[in-house]
């Protein structure tokens, strides 16, 4: 089936190991970047929510 993992595709198993290593700057970047998008689909959802009050109290007036 499709969703299933194929081990026929890699020609050197080595590929499959984990690294036992993790770099401590990787992570930092890593959750910085997911900072900076979580802060821009804040900002988004924000954006969203005050245009859309805007055009309600509008049409309300109407």
């Amino acid at each position: 089936m499709s969703s299933q993992y194929k081990f026929e595709n890699y020609s050197d198993i080595e590929q499959l190991k984990p690294q036992s290593k993790v770099k401590l700057t990787d992570l930092l970047s890593r959750i910085n970047e997911e900072k900076k998008n979580e802060k821009k689909r804040n900002i988004a959802l924000g954006v969203a929510a005050v245009s859309a009050v805007t055009v309600f109290g509008i049409i309300l007036t109407i």
